[in-house]
């Protein structure tokens, strides 16, 4: 058996980028290939099932960083919940590159995307409600409370993204950030 040329972590990077910036639909199978370092045939060979397997893979990268970089710090009870707060949103800013990247879910949900993605998207979704929602509930917030500040958190931080990309100024987006930490840290 071949080495492989090129590697998984890399070729997942550049589906990502492709996918932030084009959306599901607006990808082509030329821009993946590129973008990968692969021809047609053998983006093929790795992902059998075409775009949507690439999509389905960048999604459970994403989800798998998310779960290790930004929900296990907001859920990991032997930290202050200041510090887990601090910790989530310093990696937060790492995964949206201060504003400057589109939020995947987003991406993909557009068009076709969604009804393809709907069920990693609401997970996606519920699964940051449910950290955020932790993170209240371990500030002794009511279960209401909570809920509530998990979800405004959520379309803070993916409307700020938009608001950011389209007045291109990173600062709305890393306001954001400190609003949401300001919020909690008030509890």
């Amino acid at each position: 058996m071949r080495p492989q040329k090129i590697l998984d972590t890399d070729m997942i990077a550049g589906l990502t980028k492709v996918f932030r910036d084009k959306g599901y639909e607006g990808a082509s199978l030329n821009e993946l290939a590129e973008v990968t370092g692969l021809k047609k045939a053998s983006l093929y060979h790795r992902f059998p099932n075409g775009k949507q397997e690439m999509a389905e893979s960048v999604l459970n990268n994403i989800d798998e960083w998310v779960d290790d970089n930004i929900f296990s710090h907001l859920l990991n009870e032997k930290k202050t919940a200041n510090l887990r707060l601090k910790d989530a949103l310093k990696n937060i800013e790492v995964l949206y590159d201060s504003g400057k990247e589109t939020c995947v879910l987003r991406a993909f949900s557009m068009h076709s995307g969604l009804s393809l993605f709907e069920q990693q998207i609401k997970s996606g979704m519920d699964k940051w409600i449910a950290a955020f929602n932790g993170l209240g509930i371990s500030l002794k917030l009511t279960s209401t409370q909570s809920q509530q500040n998990a979800i405004q958190t959520l379309i803070e931080l993916q409307g700020s993204l938009i608001v950011t990309k389209g007045l291109a100024d990173t600062s709305i987006f890393k306001n954001t950030l400190k609003n949401i930490e300001k919020r909690y840290s008030k509890e």
